[in-house]
């Protein structure tokens, strides 16, 4: 009886006709990232934080097929946050077929160090391949993404409590850390990123895609939009021979 009752109450968290709701919000989302190829074979993954809510898509499932009976949920006041493991969180609802993902732990950085409402992860071929021209510089080059004077730059905001977005003229710098066997183990090195550069609102992470968080979901999402964009024209703009840092000459004052 204590069971059912339980996940009766788990099931509640989960349900509701709002298209906006974390749980109906989430599969949605992963819906559309399918197409633009940013979470191919079950990788990649969403969370959403509503006040002390957490509501994360689960690992293994294919992410244009995720149901709202397919979310995770947890109360972030709850979690341990010395205990960066799976299998060391508690959870107010679990799906029974899936597991927790692995990427939680990184998404919770996000919510607890940046007070993000939402985090996207993508294994978009255009962040990867970004990591890889960067490795191609050597050592002491390969660190941090930098890129100026470029129109959609200024879909990002200054930084955490920072007023404004950033301008056409200025570096968008996006850090890169070192992949890991278990995503699970990125956690302390994005973290070490984030205290690195506090005004970032994403990570790259070598070989293996991009994180990225906004206050919510539509500033992740668009952030996540607009630096897919860049990667991509970065990417174009290396074929070319073409630099990422640029001095263009300003011609109209700067206004906020």
């Amino acid at each position: 009886m204590a069971a059912e009752q339980q996940r009766q109450t788990g099931d509640a968290l989960i349900t509701s006709e709002d298209p906006n709701h974390p749980a109906n919000l989430i599969p949605s989302l992963c819906a559309k990232f399918w197409t633009l190829g940013w979470v191919t074979g079950t990788g990649g993954g969403c969370s959403i934080r509503d006040d002390d809510l957490v509501y994360i898509a689960p690992s293994g499932v294919q992410k244009e097929l995720m149901k709202n009976t397919d979310i995770y949920v947890m109360a972030l006041s709850e979690q341990d946050p010395n205990h960066n493991k799976i299998n060391q969180r508690t959870y107010l609802r679990s799906p029974p077929c899936y597991k927790p993902s692995q990427c939680t732990p990184l998404f919770l950085a996000a919510f607890t160090r940046r007070g993000a409402g939402c985090c996207i992860h993508t294994h978009s071929q255009w962040a990867v391949l970004v990591t890889l021209l960067l490795e191609s510089q050597g050592p002491g080059k390969d660190r941090v993404f930098e890129i100026n004077n470029i129109e959609q730059i200024k879909g990002f905001g200054r930084g955490m409590n920072k007023t404004g977005n950033l301008g056409y003229h200025d570096t968008l710098r996006i850090p890169v850390i070192e992949n890991t066997p278990h995503e699970e183990d990125l956690t302390e090195y994005l973290e070490e990123a984030m205290e690195k550069y506090p005004d970032t609102y994403a990570v790259l992470v070598r070989r293996h895609g991009v994180y990225v968080w906004g206050d919510n979901v539509h500033k992740a999402k668009t952030q996540c939009e607009s630096l897919d964009y860049l990667f991509q024209l970065a990417v174009e703009m290396k074929k070319l021979g073409l630099p990422w840092i640029s001095e263009v000459e300003q011609i109209a004052p700067q206004r906020t």
